[in-house]
Formats: structure tokens, C-alpha cells, sequence
């Protein structure tokens, strides 16, 4: 099947003191069944759905036959970029040169050229039009394994949990405020964008948050509260340390295990025990800070939290094996139980697929959600966009003055 598209875009005029001469660029297609990955899963994944839904793999109890949207996801990639499958039809009326362009499969789970596109537009749109030209800091959590198990397959919980998390953050950033010290906490509202990672570094499964806030809290001027459009006032935060992140994390442990007995997952002497522990598996980072100014590495930050759990770069064929390059060492078992730090994962085709259609999201679920005044239904959203256009100038302008105030 193909589609024809309507006529594209002129090339743009080129810009004063560049060369007229100059040719265009032409499109290059990419040739995805040229990949080591795609001609990986064309050859082994039938084979692997037919063991899949014979529960032939290790891990998978009860539940033997993959869910339908895993199945649709690889389905989808093996068509990703094939002009057999469907392709438009793209000309320039200025110059006539014409080329095809073959479709897409959009996908979230597999592809590498869809997830790739989808981080840097992501990220783009992250730091062009949402987060103010104020300090980001990243919070990272993750938590026990025990625990992990409920909020890979239960979303409930896992909403529970980064909801808690938030909380945790939200009141670390007024205590550290001094400039709110005397305002009331219900009228400090921080600002965030959080991300759910369904994957480890070794392409394991591992649920954990990045999330980038804001740093420091934003407070409705007194005297526009009731108003439609109010104005905002932003007070940074200083002195998070290693101290502070640790009262943090002691605290998300006990909210979290709390939450668990609650919900009748865990029971409340399990509870106790972990709450005992030296190491208790409950890990929480907040030592990436982004200054002001730095727009290149806030966006670097945010390709780091949106990218995808697959490194095309990192994967090559050994033998009949396929070897993984981690980001970080993993542990791997040895015949005296104590297991060996490696960086490196060698798979069979069949093992790269079970890994990787373990970590196909789940259809109609947000890998990223908004917070606070960044929240798309905020009425304090315009306003901190204002006060960002404050911060870049660093001099008052229209729509403000010279108290660190900006109106919507």
C-alpha cells in the first residue's frame, strides 16, 4: 500500500551571508532491515511467541501467553521504515525534486528510531516551552525489589508511590527555602516533571522515577491571589545536601512501607524488619543540579530521563550470541553463589527478546507526567513562564517589576 502526501514545504530561503549555490540536502533514508536488532527479532520472534505462550521462559508463572499489545509492538517494528509496508510521497514545488518517505510505526517499546525521535522532541519541548530559565534538580528513586514487583504490575501503587514521592520533595524544598520560611506550606506549590522507568541499565526490569523539579518554590503574591491572571513569587532553595537527602530517604521509607501494610501487600512485621535494615534497598539521589543559564545541559538531563531502555550502539554479534554492552555493572551468578560484577550481558536471540518484550510499556499510560505550577490545568502556569522570561533578562520588563514578581 502507499499514500500520497500533499506537497511539502519549499526549501527555506537561505540566510543573509550564506551561499546561494549551495545544494539542498537530500533526504537519506534509514534501512532498518540492514540492523542487527531488526533482523534478530524477523528471525527468531515467531519462535519465541510460539515457547512465550507455552511459558517456556523462566519468570513467567501463570501468565504464559504475552500480552496482545507486545505482540502488536513487535509486529509494528518489523514494518517501521519498509517501503513494502506503506510509504508518502513528499515534493517541493520550488525546486520539483520529489522523494518517498516510508512510514512509521511510532512505537514505545522497540524501536529504535521512533523512541529515539520521541526523546529528543520530548526533551526539546521540555526545555523550550515548559521548565522556566530557573535551577533544575534531578531526584532519582528506586526502591526495594520486593517491592518493585507490585508497582511493575500494579499502576494503583505505583501512582501511590511517586505520589509520595513528590510529597517527600515538595516539603524538602520549603524547608530549605528560607526566603517562604514565614509563608504558609499551602500556599508553596513546586514545579515538576516526572518520569516512570520501567528498565535498568541492563535491560532488566526495574521501576524507578527520575524527576526534575524546579528548584525552589513558587508562592502566589499576596495581594492577586483571587485574581484570574495572578502573579508569582519564586523562592530558590539552598543547602540540600547529603544530609537533607538522607532525612529524605528516610522518610520516603517509611511512607512507602506504611503505604504497602496498608494495601495489604506486605505484612506489618516485613515491614518492620525492612525498616530495620542496614541496607534497605530504598536508594534516593539528588545531586544533579542544573544552573539557570545552562539550557544545553538541562536538555542533555532531559534525553538522559525520556531515552529509551535499548542502545542500538551498544548491541553486536558474537557467534551465534548477541552481546549487550550495560552502562553499569550488573551482577551475574557463578557456581559459588556469590556472583561476579560484568558489564557486559551475552544473550541468545531468544533471551534478547523475552528481555526486551519485558519492557514494552503498556498501552494508554504517560512515561511522563507534569506536577505543580507545570501542570497543564495550573492557573500558575502562564505566570511562571513570565517569571522565566524575568530570570533570562535578569531586568524588568513588560508585564513586570522589580520586586521578582511577573504577571500572567
Amino acid at each position: 500500500m502507499f499514500a500520497v502526501a500533499p506537497p511539502a514545504q519549499q526549501h527555506a530561503p537561505p540566510h543573509a551571508g550564506a551561499r546561494t549555490d549551495a545544494k539542498p540536502k537530500l533526504y537519506n533514508p534509514r534501512h532498518p532491515e540492514q540492523t542487527l536488532l531488526y533482523r534478530t527479532i524477523a528471525e527468531h520472534f515467531e519462535t519465541w511467541l510460539e515457547l512465550a505462550s507455552a511459558g517456556q521462559f523462566d519468570g513467567q508463572g501463570d501468565h504464559h501467553t504475552p500480552p496482545v499489545y507486545v505482540e502488536q509492538t513487535f509486529r509494528k517494528y518489523l514494518e517501521c521504515g519498509i517501503f513494502a509496508h506503506g510509504f508518502a510521497r513528499a515534493r517541493c514545488d520550488a525546486c520539483g525534486h520529489d522523494f518517498f518517505v516510508a512510514f512509521s510505526c511510532k512505537g514505545r517499546g522497540i524501536c529504535p528510531s521512533c523512541n529515539t525521535r520521541r526523546m529528543v522532541e520530548t526533551a526539546a519541548h521540555l526545555s523550550d516551552h515548559v521548565f522556566p530559565r530557573l535551577p533544575v534538580r534531578q531526584w532519582v528513586l528506586s526502591v526495594p525489589k520486593r517491592l518493585r514487583y507490585f508497582m511493575q504490575r500494579d499502576r494503583v501503587v505505583l501512582n501511590r508511590v511517586l505520589h509520595i514521592f513528590l510529597r517527600v520533595i515538595a516539603q524538602s524544598l520549603q524547608a530549605h527555602c528560607s526566603g517562604a520560611a514565614q509563608v504558609d506550606k499551602r500556599a508553596l506549590h513546586i514545579g515538576a516533571v516526572a518520569f516512570i522507568h520501567r528498565f535498568g541499565s541492563s535491560l532488566n526490569e526495574h521501576v524507578h522515577f527520575h524527576v526534575c523539579v524546579v528548584d525552589g518554590v513558587f508562592e502566589v503574591a499576596a495581594d492577586e491571589a483571587d485574581s484570574t491572571a495572578p502573579s508569582v513569587i519564586f523562592h530558590p532553595a539552598s543547602g540540600i545536601g547529603s544530609t537533607a537527602v538522607a532525612q529524605a530517604q528516610l522518610t520516603l521509607r517509611k511512607r512507602i512501607l506504611r503505604t504497602f501494610v496498608r494495601c495489604e501487600l506486605i505484612e506489618k512485621t516485613d515491614a518492620k524488619e525492612m525498616l530495620a535494615y542496614q541496607h534497605s534497598g530504598f536508594s534516593l539521589d539528588a545531586g544533579v543540579c542544573i544552573e539557570e543559564h545552562d539550557r544545553a545541559a538541562l536538555e542533555r538531563l532531559l534525553r538522559y530521563c525520556a531515552r529509551p531502555p535499548l542502545a542500538m550502539d551498544r548491541l553486536r554479534k558474537d557467534g551465534a550470541n548477541l552481546v549487550y554492552r550495560c552502562a553499569k555493572q550488573h551482577s551475574e551468578p557463578t557456581s559459588d553463589k556469590r556472583g561476579s560484577k560484568v558489564d557486559e550481558l551475552v544473550l541468545t536471540p531468544l533471551e534478547l527478546i523475552h528481555r526486551i518484550a519485558a519492557l514494552v510499556p503498556p498501552p494508554r499510560i504517560h512515561r511522563h507526567r507534569y506536577f505543580g505550577v507545570l501542570a497543564p490545568n495550573s492557573p500558575l502556569r502562564s505566570a511562571v513562564t513570565a517569571l522565566a522570561a524575568l530570570v533570562q533578562t535578569g531586568q524588568p520588563g513588560a508585564g513586570e517589576d522589580a520586586t521578582g514578581r511577573a504577571a500572567a
